[in-house]
């Protein structure tokens, strides 16, 4: 909007100035201001050009009729709307066609409303799918504002929200306690329960509960082997789950079980054993506190002693448990000679299955070592707590001393596939540690070739019945890849 200044002293000149303005209308416009500015500011006009006047600014605006008249519509428009607002509103009806919704007017829910860029207005239409509904109030369920009255008022509106807000927490109420009364039917309160359970002579328990009778009845002196030996047999059933061998930390159970390893009773060094190794499981919390308890030790002598081969399977399974995934664990199974406790183990006559079992445990040991160093290379963490005990775990090293390199090889003589796969995988995880033992041992490699060709057999029969990827196939990958490191 272009705007005229007119600045004192020199009044004169400034009218002079505004008398030759190419705009012919503003010097008339501006001379009908003369009784205005002089009841304003109590000055002669116009001005002499002797006369003093204050120093003043007067800022004068030049619109158009045209601006002017519009800006004073919207205005009245705005004071209109207002006004609807605060008193009363209309509501609007809309049909399936489009029409100019007017200030203060309320739309029904549901209604399809849009701004007419051209026009500016708003306008309104039902939504199409309410042609297939033929009323508006079958949109939702629920209560609604009753929208059939012709107008209504902002106190209306309020008072009729409140309303719904209180209906739907009524309504919200009621289907809890339907809920609640629908629950009540199926189901009775626990108390119910124990209250009839204990007419009956029955007791409801815990685990923790069971377990501490359990525990009760294998530490007390009254109970009989069979008793015992039942009481373990229950208490490995309920080990299996980490909270509940937490608990049987919490309370003293865990040591109570670990004593029992040194009964004279061979069975009860079995199912104390199945315990163990039921609790130890992937539960760093219950491993931690078993080497504190002298587990290990207690573990180790069994395996080295004269005990029924029943036993040693337990016993066996209760150490791999301890030791996986437990590097502090790891490192004092090689300083208590674990390693050579094992070798004579798998020596002895007529222990073939415990042989596959002892080069399974070495093959997690050495590869569950390897993924830690992987891991930490991969996240580039260099010194964390877990890796640096992986690192003073000097297995490897203890293995080739121990003679481990030549007792594995030999083991392929094993007739079951299952045991020369295990064996095979043991031998590709100490390649690069006995790779010159490997060299040196002509057993070795004619047990290969023979493993070649009868897996080449096998294979083939395979790939003719379909199978492209087999049982077969895998190992005489394995076969191929060891002769192939080894030439």
């Amino acid at each position: 909007m272009p705007r005229l200044l007119v600045l004192s002293p020199g009044w004169p000149q400034q009218e002079s100035a505004l008398d030759q303005l190419p705009v012919p209308p503003f010097s008339s416009f501006l001379r009908s201001l003369d009784c205005q500015l002089s009841d304003s500011f109590n000055l002669p006009w116009p001005p002499s050009p002797t006369s003093e006047a204050p120093t003043k600014c007067w800022e004068f605006a030049l619109t158009s009729p045209e601006k002017s008249s519009t800006k004073e519509a919207e205005r009245k428009d705005t004071t209109a709307e207002e006004e609807l607002d605060s008193e009363v509103l209309e509501v609007f009806h809309p049909t399936y066609e489009w029409q100019a919704l007017r200030p203060g007017q309320a739309v029904p829910v549901g209604s399809h409303v849009r701004l007419n860029l051209q026009t500016g207005a708003r306008e309104v239409k039902l939504q199409e799918e309410d042609k297939y509904r033929n009323n508006l109030k079958g949109l939702r369920k629920g209560k609604r504002l009753d929208i059939n009255t012709n107008t209504y008022t902002s106190q209306d509106l309020k008072s009729a929200l409140a309303k719904f807000k209180e209906g739907a927490e009524v309504e919200s109420s009621k289907e809890d306690k339907a809920r609640q009364a629908k629950v009540k039917r199926f189901f009775r309160p626990i108390e119910e329960l124990k209250k009839d359970f204990e007419e009956l002579n029955v007791v409801i328990e815990t685990d923790m509960q069971i377990m501490v009778r359990l525990i009760n009845k294998f530490n007390s002196s009254s109970s009989s082997l069979e008793e015992k030996i039942a009481a373990l047999f229950d208490l490995e059933y309920y080990v299996h789950q980490m909270d509940n061998a937490q608990d049987l930390l919490s309370f003293g159970g865990l040591q109570v079980v670990i004593n029992g390893l040194n009964s004279t009773e061979p069975l009860v060094k079995e199912y104390a054993a199945f315990v163990l190794g039921a609790a130890f499981s992937s539960n760093p919390k219950v491993q931690v506190e078993a080497i504190e308890g002298g587990a290990l030790q207690k573990l180790l002598v069994i395996l080295a002693t004269e005990q029924p081969l029943t036993a040693k399977k337990k016993v066996l399974f209760a150490l791999c448990s301890l030791l996986r995934h437990f590097p502090y664990a790891q490192q004092q199974f090689l300083k208590l000679g674990g390693l050579q406790v094992l070798r004579s183990l798998v020596q002895a006559k007529g222990t073939e299955v415990l042989a596959v079992r002892v080069v399974t445990l070495l093959y997690d040991l050495v590869t569950e070592k390897m993924f830690a160093e992987e891991e930490a290379e991969l996240t580039q963490e260099s010194s964390p707590e877990k890796l640096q005990q992986y690192r003073q775990v000097h297995l490897l090293p203890g293995l080739r001393e121990q003679g481990w390199c030549e007792i594995t090889a030999h083991l392929l003589a094993l007739p079951e596939h299952d045991a020369r796969e295990k064996v095979l995988q043991t031998l590709g995880a100490l390649l690069a540690t006995c790779r010159d033992r490997y060299h040196q041992d002509p057993q070795l490699s004619r047990m290969l070739v023979s493993l070649q060709a009868e897996y080449q057999a096998l294979a083939a029969l395979e790939l003719r019945d379909g199978e492209d990827e087999g049982y077969f196939r895998e190992l005489l990958g394995s076969i191929n890849s060891l002769l192939k490191e080894l030439r």
